[in-house]
């Protein structure tokens, strides 16, 4: 997959079916659009190609307000890498951009440099100044300027509307199996390994202490997840939270390895933590005994959980 980091990168000739958005999550709902962005590209002869924007536009229009991402911009364009598009354009959102007026965006940059044949987007997508243009204007636009534009209901799934925010929700309750229908896949976190403050290894059980990470996480608590340290992955136990057993709140990801073996870690070892199931919430332990009898619990529960998925997966072969 090309990324484009500029509107000028983009060849002069090109072809595409187009579709533009923030794609925070790479939910069923983009998936789906996406998934038929590339039959369409394919019948066409086109380009398959994302239009999203960095930073995201709350950040500069609303910048008052704490926008967490699902999916940071790296995150991002792996998983549409993984879907199969043959390029994401990623537009600097500015002042500039942010003021220009819908007609001008569809006229310059989609039918203009992009030569946009199809685009396909969801039913709620809006673009240009205030967010003046719907999917409709864009419909009407695309009769005048030479593209079709196909529209998406906006997606359910097992009862729940499939969005960005809905699954930023659920994330922040917690609620892991939820979050996993909506994305068809766990929700993760992508960091680097960090020293953090060693309690791990003092007191409790060998950790991995992810450096800072300012995007969304889940709900403070104690979680069986997955752990990819570099290429290898491990069934882990991963705790969110402000470890308040040990006096002062200092927020911190931290992750015990089920099958741990000694491992060579520097700030630059990519870790990425899947959550699969919340245990328990965070709770203040009267003593470092009584936290690290409570840490062998939530390790017995992990590991009957990951016997449990490996029988299930046996079973359904």
């Amino acid at each position: 997959m090309i990324v484009y980091r500029k509107l000028e990168e983009v060849p002069e000739g090109i072809a595409t079916v187009l579709s533009v958005g923030n794609f925070d999550g790479v939910h069923l709902g983009h998936q789906h659009v996406v998934r038929q962005n590339l039959r369409r590209a394919r019948a066409l002869g086109a380009t398959s190609m994302a239009v999203t924007f960095e930073p995201h536009p709350v950040r500069i229009l609303r910048p008052e307000i704490p926008k967490q991402l699902l999916t940071p911009l790296p995150v991002k364009l792996r998983l549409l890498e993984q879907l199969g598009l043959d390029a994401v354009l990623v537009l600097t959102f500015n002042r500039d951009l942010s003021v220009m007026p819908a007609r001008e965006f569809a006229e310059r940059i989609l039918a203009g440099r992009l030569h946009a044949r199809e685009i396909h987007e969801g039913s709620n997508f809006h673009f240009g100044h205030r967010a003046e243009g719907t999917v409709q204007k864009l419909a009407e636009l695309g009769k005048e300027l030479g593209f079709h534009v196909e529209i998406y209901p906006q997606m359910r799934c097992r009862g729940e509307t499939v969005s960005s925010s809905r699954v930023r929700e659920l994330v922040g309750q917690g609620n892991m199996p939820r979050v996993r229908a909506l994305l068809a896949r766990p929700f993760s976190i992508v960091s680097a390994a960090d020293r953090g403050r060693g309690y791990g290894h003092r007191y409790t059980v060998p950790t991995i202490n992810l450096a800072r990470y300012d995007e969304q996480v889940p709900a403070l608590g104690v979680y069986v997840t997955w752990t990819r340290v570099g290429d290898e992955c491990f069934d882990s136990v991963t705790n969110v939270g402000n470890r308040p057993t040990f006096g002062s709140d200092s927020f911190a990801i931290e992750t015990h390895l089920l099958n741990f073996h000694p491992l060579e870690l520097t700030r630059e070892t990519e870790v990425e933590i899947s959550f699969l199931h919340r245990l328990r919430p965070e709770v203040k332990f009267p003593s470092i005994e009584a936290l690290r009898e409570h840490i062998g619990q939530d390790v017995n529960r992990a590991r009957r959980y990951f016997r449990a998925a490996q029988a299930v997966r046996a079973k359904h072969g």
